[in-house]
């Protein structure tokens, strides 16, 4: 076989041209039964993505596709600890390689799969990118539809659901939906979601694009969630039941469109060890809270690579793509769909592109005097620049403060006085650095605080 830096031409998925060309993506990995086994989906469910389906290569690099493969539209999976299964979309995979599908729910683009709160053993839940929520037996593989998610959390009618990440832990269920289009960029809608169910009932935690949701089973069973706003991605942090809001840079606009984030994951690639993709930058940090902060998130390397899931094969990184997507025609300038994967080592990643981006609390934003904002990332970049403007009608005051402990102990750095209207900015001295910096306004009233990082 030939290995083109990592990529092998002959393990390429490549869908049909008929019955139309469709999008051709690599919806989820997982070395299961002695291979890796990996799912690709079309763009819109059975019937549109001939080529697709269920796959596995082995040891010595074949790839075969499964002779129980259906098409589908599909990036859940999850193992069973219970019994030992692997589900990947509708099929659930024995250790033995042996597998058998949820034929009720095989016709739905299956977004996530995850525990169940009080039948875990017996019972899996199953999210769908059009937002219904059902509960599988995973021995008789009965489907049961529990809600509606579009109706529960009050979804406006002209927004497309698009539901992505789940997981349950801390006695709740926490869903994403990444939503997000002009209409929220503008502020004329907020129809993105992350929300929990708790207590028997649904309550939504954040109304903007939320794209994954995940968490291990000890070290205090943390959630950890990421998405983006206008202003900067977003990670969200649960431990006791209490949610904690940081902010990171977006390393590219190619990301500000819901369609353009399929599946950007957090997983645990090196034992223990979290590799997370967001908003076009990969990065590192632990599963672990101390004193309750989430602290050594480093940024590692920028990237445009649309990767629905990632993990670790005999002793590899592997990486998910999707890269030629006609959609039906909507592009005229690309031709067969097809998805590769990418073969190295985790290492490797640092020699993508520079960390680099922008972002921080204040877009135009109405702000509160003396509150400060959620902690912005300042930690692995070379420079960078605070811009402020005053939007107000009136005087205010920025404080600037800096956490280089990642603690929570923040410092005071500087304070600017900001006349109506104005703008200012300030360059960091070279090799200045913490772990977070955040900005707080003397008075009430409209402000932007951003940070441009190169």
């Amino acid at each position: 076989m030939h290995n083109f830096n990592g990529v092998v031409p002959e393990l390429a998925l490549v869908c049909d041209h008929l019955p139309q060309r469709t999008e051709g993506g690599i919806g989820a990995l997982m070395p299961w039964a002695d291979r890796l086994w990996l799912i690709t989906y079309p763009s819109s469910g059975p019937g549109s993505g001939g080529g697709t389906g269920l796959f596995s290569i082995d040891d010595n690099m074949r790839m075969e596709k499964h002779p129980a493969s259906v098409v589908g539209t599909y990036a859940n999976r999850m193992i069973h600890p219970a019994t030992s299964q692997l589900i990947m979309g509708p099929h659930f995979i024995s250790m033995d390689g042996d597998v058998r599908t949820v034929e009720a729910i095989q016709g739905h683009r299956l977004t996530a799969t995850m525990l169940h709160l009080t039948d875990p053993a017996r019972m899996v839940y199953f999210l769908t990118m059009e937002g219904l929520l059902f509960e599988v037996d995973v021995e008789t593989l009965q489907a049961t539809q529990l809600w509606d998610m579009n109706k529960e959390l009050a979804l406006p009618e002209d927004a497309q659901p698009h539901y992505k990440g789940a997981h349950t832990s801390q006695g709740r269920i926490v869903v994403a939906n990444n939503t997000y289009d002009e209409p929220e960029f503008k502020g004329e809608r907020a129809a993105g979601r992350l929300a929990e169910y708790v207590d028997g009932e649904w309550r939504i935690i954040e109304s903007t694009c939320f794209n994954e949701v995940t968490g291990r089973t000890n070290w205090d069973n943390v959630i950890f969630a990421s998405g983006f706003d206008r202003a900067s991605a977003i990670l969200r942090v649960c431990l006791g039941g209490k949610w904690s809001r940081y902010l990171l840079p977006k390393a590219s606009h190619c990301f500000d469109h819901y369609w353009q984030t399929e599946w950007p994951r957090i997983r645990e690639v090196e034992s223990e060890r979290y590799l997370m993709d967001c908003h076009g930058m990969f990065y590192e940090f632990s599963p672990v809270l101390y004193e309750g902060k989430l602290w050594g998130v480093r940024p590692i390397s920028t990237h445009l690579r649309i990767t629905p899931d990632y993990c670790s094969w005999r002793g590899l990184l592997v990486l998910a793509g999707n890269q030629t997507t006609p959609i039906g025609d909507t592009n005229l300038l690309v031709g067969q769909p097809q998805a590769g994967l990418w073969f190295g080592k985790t290492d490797d990643l640092w020699q993508f592109g520079k960390p680099k981006g922008w972002g921080g609390p204040w877009w135009k934003a109405d702000v509160s005097a003396g509150q400060p904002s959620d902690p912005f990332l300042m930690t692995g970049f070379d420079q960078k620049v605070l811009h402020l403007v005053n939007h107000g009608d009136k005087p205010v005051e920025v404080t600037v403060e800096v956490d280089f402990l990642g603690d929570g102990s923040w410092q005071e750095y500087d304070r600017m006085r900001l006349k109506p209207g104005f703008y200012w900015h300030h360059e960091f001295p070279a090799g200045f650095s913490a772990h977070w910096v955040r900005l707080t306004c003397s008075d009430e009233g409209k402000m932007t605080g951003y940070f441009t990082y190169s």
